[in-house]
């Protein structure tokens, strides 16, 4: 069984390549296959499901529809061209800005809050939106790990080895993995100039958009503010996020009501939400499940570790590398669940504290899903609503930036680590 999991989670990621329209189909033809040959027991199925991040998803949209509606996100624009010389340096600052927020909040959160703005922005210029929101993609993907609330693994992170919000930026009179990311965000900085250098369009805003509310940014604000007090209650539900931007979509919905008194904004805010990506997600957690209870993430991760041996160096670049490849096709939280155990019972038997390779596991596994465009839940985010903009992206095309972005990044992490925590 084993082997036809991984077969058939093999194939489905082949043709999502080789037919890339026809993806939704062929994902949610995988998970079915997964259901009824009983890898994915029918009784399990529900719970295989990542509700939070369908939640937030959900929730969120609701509110960036309002958030559009108010023109906000034009506002935004016309004050990062006035700051920006050109179109390449339009793309930076999205990215920076969208990094920033990302450390904070859930990535898919993140995509879904700052997209809007950049397609303002690419709207008014007439470009092509594709670069400038994988650039915001990945950059997203990239801070998730720089503090306790930044991404789902940096929270199983943080639960496994009872670190609090602090130790991520200190921990053990060293400084921890937020300055690993810090250093691997300003990396990049370059890295997008040279990508983006021949973006030397002028860029200009003809006049400044007028707002008609500030009560969604209010609510967008709220978002963030809720999801990190969130962070620091204890023991709280696993979809604890997912009700928080659910709530704040509900608040949204009925404020809308009560100061136009139409039903018909609510339908259209519903109607907003990306059913493809929803599902899309939906079934790839199946999927993962599937491959997860056949035991074929239990063996990629002890591979990893055996190839290491008792040599050190070498366990935290396989750790570290092998995180990058496998989590460019694999969702990360499993496999960041897998591994957190794994990686204390060989750190306890060699002695040794277990946090160098914590940190590697984190910035690979968190990284690495910046390779292809399917490798995060921020990436099929981002693809779906470049599709909504009639806007197709292919591997190749998500490769030239998310790839370079990941390279620099790792290697960047991957060095300060070893000689911060060696």
């Amino acid at each position: 069984m084993k082997y036809f999991a991984l077969g058939l989670f093999i194939l489905m990621y082949i043709l999502m390549i080789a037919v890339p329209r026809k993806r939704i189909w062929v994902v949610l033809a995988s998970a079915l296959i997964f259901i009824v040959s009983g890898i994915v027991p029918t009784s399990e199925v529900i719970s295989a499901i990542n509700w939070n991040v369908l939640m937030m998803i959900a929730g969120t949209m609701v509110v960036v529809y309002y958030f559009i509606e108010s023109s906000m996100p034009d506002l935004i624009a016309d004050l990062l061209l006035d700051k920006a010389k050109n179109v390449a340096w339009v793309t930076i600052y999205m990215s920076l800005f969208a990094g920033l927020v990302s450390a904070f909040i859930d990535n898919v959160a993140t995509v879904l809050m700052i997209a809007p703005v950049a397609l303002a922005i690419c709207r008014k210029m007439k470009i092509s939106p594709v670069p400038m929101i994988i650039s915001i993609s990945v950059s997203s993907n990239l801070q998730g790990a720089a503090t306790l609330v930044g991404d789902t693994t940096s929270i199983l992170l943080g639960d496994y080895a009872k670190m609090d919000f602090l130790d991520f930026f200190f921990m053990n009179g060293r400084p921890g993995i937020f300055f690993a990311v810090e250093l691997g965000a300003l990396a990049t900085v370059p890295v997008m100039l040279y990508i983006f250098r021949k973006d030397k369009d002028p860029v200009f805003s003809e006049k400044r958009t007028e707002v008609s509310s500030f009560v969604p940014t209010s609510f967008l604000l709220g978002i963030v503010a809720t999801l990190i007090c969130a962070s620091f209650i204890p023991g709280k539900p696993d979809e604890t996020n997912g009700f928080i931007c659910m709530a704040f979509a509900t608040l949204a919905m009925i404020w809308n009501l009560l100061a136009t008194g139409k039903l018909a904004n609510a339908r259209e805010a519903v109607r907003s939400l990306d059913l493809e990506t929803i599902l899309l997600l939906t079934g790839l957690f199946i999927a993962i499940d599937g491959i997860t209870r056949a035991g074929v993430i239990d063996d990629a991760a002890s591979l990893i570790v055996k190839a290491g041996g008792n040599n050190i160096f070498l366990l935290y670049t396989i750790i570290v590398w092998g995180s990058v490849i496998i989590s460019a096709f694999v969702d990360n939280i499993p496999y960041v669940a897998t591994m957190l155990p794994v990686i204390a019972g060989v750190t306890n038997m060699l002695g040794i504290e277990p946090y160098l390779l914590y940190f590697g596991l984190l910035t690979g596994a968190t990284l690495g899903g910046n390779l292809t465009p399917i490798g995060a839940s921020a990436n099929i985010t981002a693809v779906g609503l470049l599709k909504k903009e009639d806007c197709e992206v292919s591997f190749s095309d998500f490769f030239r930036i998310g790839g370079t972005f990941t390279l620099t990044a790792v290697m960047v992490g991957y060095l300060y680590i070893w000689f911060v925590w060696k």
